[in-house]
Order: C-alpha cells, then structure tokens, then sequence
C-alpha cells in the first residue's frame, strides 16, 4: 500500500475550552490538488495553521514523508518542504517585491535553484517581475496574492498549502491564480493543499475535496463527485 504524503490522524484542536477541530483524518498524495471546502468557522484554516506547526493539536498526528511534524517549530516544518501561503496574504508591506520573494528562500542555499524558482514564479506572474522594484505595500490585492504564492513557492517546497487564494480579488486576476495553481501542480510536481471559498474553481482542479463542517468531516470525494453532489451545489455553488 503506498505511504500518504501528508496524513492527519484523529486531530483535534482547541482554543482554550473551545473545541475547533473534532478528530479528523485524511491524506493527501504525492501530486495531487485537495480542497479543503466549508462555511466560516468549520475550521479549515485552523487545519493547515496545525499542518504548518503554527497552533499546536491536543490530539492525534501530523504525518509528513511519513515523519511525525507535529509538535515541530514551524521554520523546522519549512525546511522540510512544506510551505503556506496564509489568509490575508500578509506580504511585509515595507519591503519591495523582490525582498519579499527573498524572504521566501531565507532557508535555502541552493543558489542555482532560487535563480530558477524565481525566473519561473516571474514568468507565472509577469506583473510582479514588472513591479519587483515596487514595496509590496503598494500592489493592488490580486498582485500582494500572486506575491503571498510566490513568496510561498521560493521556499522550495513539495507541499504547498494555499489559504483563500481568491478571497477579495477581481475575477479576471482569479482566473490567472487558478491558472497558476494548475501549473506550479503541474509543470512543478507539487503537491497542493487548498482552502477556498470559491468551490467551482477549486474542485475543477482538485483531484479530491473534503469538506469540514463545525470541525469535523462531513463529505469528501473526487474534485467531479462533489461538483456533481446535489448538496454541495446547494451548499456552496448557489444552486
């Protein structure tokens, strides 16, 4: 049976006494695109803040490479190969665009490497090559989330996970970061975890969706199932 790439094993979290996640467990393999669906609160990015080591879990295992990686620091999970792109982007507004890709290798001394990741995030997302003199401050919000990526991507990673990519960013700019999404899957062999609001555009790239409700898993299947599920339309397509 082949080893899951990223496996969560029974975790649960909690705030306080307040339970946000109730004992899920799923994987992910090598090469895949999975989305995590759900409404406000049902705990999606408290899932991928305990896979990046930044909140810890009160239960169960993080399986990455099938090492354990809870209860890591969370630079010690990046220099394994997991990056995030968080909610909000967060990019250092102070810092240009090319400082800010920067800060994304600051664990890597593969010279060679960085010179190509960033050549290929440039060609990815032209405006940024176009603006990396630019402080990151002054981008429009569709152009701070092609840099959260890239910053994401610089770091070199196997496991990619992607927080609301889409959340508050004109359509025509969505289209071009689902179109990179694809591609760095793609072209890159990089495995992606993704949180998303918007459901069609994340299950048309998704091999697998799982979908969290207060904590806790209430569906999952393939990218085309859930598209085709009667109350995943209801729930998040408007149908």
């Amino acid at each position: 049976m082949k080893e899951s790439f990223l496996e969560l094993r029974d975790v649960h979290i909690s705030y306080g006494q307040i339970k946000a996640i109730h004992g899920i467990s799923f994987k992910v393999q090598k090469g895949e695109i999975v989305t995590l669906l759900g409404s406000n609160g049902a705990g999606k990015t408290t899932t991928l803040r305990a896979i990046s080591g930044l909140i810890p879990i009160k239960q169960g295992d993080i399986i990455f490479k099938g090492q354990k990686i809870n209860g890591l620091a969370p630079h010690k999970i990046v220099s394994r190969g997991l990056t995030q792109s968080p909610e909000g982007r967060l990019v250092f507004p102070d810092l240009t665009v090319l400082e800010n890709l920067e800060m994304g290798h600051y664990l890597r001394s593969d010279q060679m490497g960085i010179k190509k990741d960033l050549e290929y995030i440039f060609d990815l997302f032209p405006r940024l090559k176009e603006r990396q003199k630019q402080l990151a401050g002054t981008l429009s919000g569709g152009e701070q989330q092609f840099l959260a990526i890239g910053r994401a991507y610089m770091g070199g990673p196997e496991l990619l996970l992607l927080d609301e990519p889409s959340l508050g960013i004109a359509p025509l700019l969505v289209r071009t970061i689902f179109k990179a999404i694809k591609e760095i899957n793609k072209q890159r062999g990089t495995t992606i975890l993704l949180v998303e609001q918007n459901a069609y555009a994340a299950l048309k790239i998704a091999t697998q969706g799982i979908v969290l409700k207060t904590g806790q898993i209430n569906m999952t299947g393939t990218g085309s199932e859930l598209l085709g599920n009667e109350d995943i339309q209801k729930a998040y397509l408007g149908h």
